[in-house]
């Protein structure tokens, strides 16, 4: 894209970009609805051991719930595309800096968010699932909207997967001029505090162990950040 397009220039190449990344997203998402069943079954996981079925309450809410894996699937795997088609527009307004860094951008920003939903689904919702299930008791059956379950579960993982996204937000920054190491050295104090109540907002629980859980992987995510952020500024080939 010509950095001295018009205006006009620009909302054509908005909407090609749109275009494009619109259809490889319909048919991810059109791949991913013949799979919906595997797909409830794979996030139902967390839940094995502890709740047999998930429940609908409407006569459309199932068409629903699979619609909504679909669209979620949908968007992980045309996510490649969906962030390439971003940066490709972007890329004239970031100057020589970062000229020719689509790999980067696409294959850093992808495999952090995969890398944080997969730490959700694996490490973060089980303890979380047995410790808010756990308040039941003996007294009281769950009965689990499969909807809302699944809800739970995927902005559990969204969440997750953007706090993730920290190293390769410095790296950009940081090319950019906009940020360097020892800015983030000198706020180590306030990120902690920072990241303390950002996990005790996206924390599923209330408890001490869960909050840890999430606290401690961003503590390390905003080290390696730092480390990230001096690599970037020393100008070494990625």
């Amino acid at each position: 894209m010509d950095r001295e397009l018009p205006v006009g220039g620009h909302l054509a190449e908005l909407r090609k970009r749109v275009l494009i990344s619109l259809a490889f997203f319909v048919l991810a998402a059109g791949v991913s609805f013949n799979y919906s069943p595997l797909l409830l079954g794979f996030l139902k996981r967390p839940l094995s051991g502890i709740v047999d079925k998930l429940v609908f309450f409407s006569p459309q809410e199932a068409f629903s719930i699979y619609l909504n894996i679909s669209f979620t699937f949908g968007l992980l795997l045309s996510l490649p595309v969906l962030l390439y088609e971003i940066w490709r527009f972007v890329e004239p307004a970031t100057g020589d800096k970062l000229r020719k860094r689509a790999f980067i951008f696409v294959g850093g920003v992808f495999i952090a968010f995969v890398s944080g939903a997969a730490f959700a689904y694996f490490i973060l919702v089980p303890p979380a699932l047995k410790f808010l299930l756990g308040f039941a008791g003996t007294e009281l059956q769950p009965v689990i909207s499969a909807q809302k379950y699944i809800s739970f579960v995927v902005w559990t993982a969204l969440a997750t997967g953007l706090v993730f996204e920290m190293p390769v937000l410095s790296y950009i920054l940081t090319r950019l001029g906009m940020l360097n190491s020892s800015v983030l050295r000198r706020k180590y104090r306030y990120a902690v505090a920072g990241i303390l109540i950002t996990a005790a907002m996206l924390t599923p629980t209330s408890d001490i162990f869960n909050l840890l859980l999430f606290a401690v992987p961003m503590l390390v995510l905003y080290e390696l950040s730092i480390w990230v952020s001096k690599f970037a500024a020393a100008g070494s080939p990625a």
